[in-house]
């Protein structure tokens, strides 16, 4: 189906070589499809054996450089980054520091590029020029069919790696695999020890936190009477410090036996009992205050909605996030409300709510 010479495809050795000399990583699927064979004699193809060095990391270096042409032509801003700075030059030095941490993006074909997430696959092939990023596949194979034969899968994509799929979620939204934006809210040392059980939850289901997310929940705790040995220390952790906040928090959650009273992985979905508990609490989030209502709709469609096999549900929210991501800017108040009144309405029902 390729339209392209396969010639033989990339030994294990060869594999290692190239991450080596280009300093990325295939993802596990990328690395068996060019074991299978390797195509060239096309320029859209990268030939990753014969191929010149320079447009191999020219081609690697695109999506990025791509995201720092409209950071100086078009005024693009990541909503993570710190603030813009005024300047053109200083805003380009900030942009290309922080887009030196985002997930390395390893072209297939032309400008169609998957996640280098050494060890991984499933992920779904994006096609990306500049910030304008779209799905091209659910996952490699799904690409390939889509590309090559014009079948695209009816099964909808979900992003699954941080930074760009702040693109592919709604652009003007939230970045979803980005950690959950909300603001404290305990009153109560009950209320502390669960906000931290939520965190532990989070983490679960592989979401991340900023450092101080972690630190302001630790110093709510100890304001609140909370009492563990190493909360202190977590609570009075100093900027400098900040990389030790994980393995803090992680000490403080055993220390309150945290881990006894997670939910496990039994079912056919990945942290099926976690996710529901979660949505729960992030309707909670909405409904009290604490979580902007678009953005928890859009983190509920995706670690929700999405990742629990669309439960039909959770449907009436997914639309009310969709209409806020889609209204103009005049009409939120009323959008915000609607999205409100829906998770006010879960959460009187049972719980996990009835398809």
């Amino acid at each position: 189906m390729l339209r392209a010479e396969i010639g033989p495809g990339l030994s294990e050795r060869e594999l290692d070589a190239v991450e080596a000399r280009f300093g990325f990583t295939f993802s596990a699927d990328h690395r068996v499809f060019l074991a299978a064979g390797l195509p060239h004699g096309s320029p859209s193809w990268p030939d990753w054996r014969n191929g010149d060095p320079e447009d191999l990391a020219g081609r690697l270096s695109q999506p990025v450089e791509g995201v720092l042409f409209d950071v100086e032509h078009n005024r693009f801003w990541h909503p993570a980054w710190s603030h813009r700075p005024a300047g053109t030059y200083d805003a380009l030095q900030v942009a290309r520091s922080e887009l030196a941490t985002v997930p390395q993006l390893v072209p297939i074909y032309s400008h169609r590029y998957l996640p280098g997430t050494a060890g991984e696959c499933g992920h779904p092939v994006l096609s990306v020029h500049q910030t304008d990023i779209i799905f091209y596949g659910n996952d490699l194979s799904d690409y390939v069919r889509h590309e090559f034969t014009g079948q695209a899968s009816s099964l909808p994509a979900r992003a699954t790696v941080g930074f760009w799929s702040y693109f592919v979620n709604g652009g003007p939204g939230i970045d979803v695999t980005a950690p959950t934006p909300h603001t404290p809210y305990a009153v109560s040392a009950q209320e502390a020890i669960e906000y931290l059980r939520m965190l532990a939850l989070e983490r679960l289901i592989g979401r991340q936190h900023h450092p101080h997310q972690l630190i302001e929940a630790g110093l709510a705790a100890l304001v609140l009477g909370v009492e563990t040995e190493s909360l202190p220390l977590l609570a009075g952790l100093p900027r400098t410090e900040h990389e030790s906040a994980d393995a803090l928090f992680d000490q403080v959650r055993a220390e309150l036996g945290l881990p006894e009273g997670l939910p496990g992985d039994d079912t056919g979905i990945p942290w099926e009992a976690a996710r529901w508990e979660l949505v729960r609490w992030w309707l909670r989030l909405i409904v009290n205050g604490s979580m902007d209502p678009g953005a928890g709709g859009d983190v509920i469609t995706y670690e929700g909605w999405g990742a629990l096999g669309q439960p039909k549900s959770l449907r009436p929210l997914v639309d009310r996030a969709d209409a806020y991501n889609g209204w103009d800017a005049l009409q939120r108040g009323t959008r915000e409300q609607a999205i409100v009144t829906e998770a006010e309405r879960l959460l009187a029902g049972p719980w996990p709510p009835l398809d």
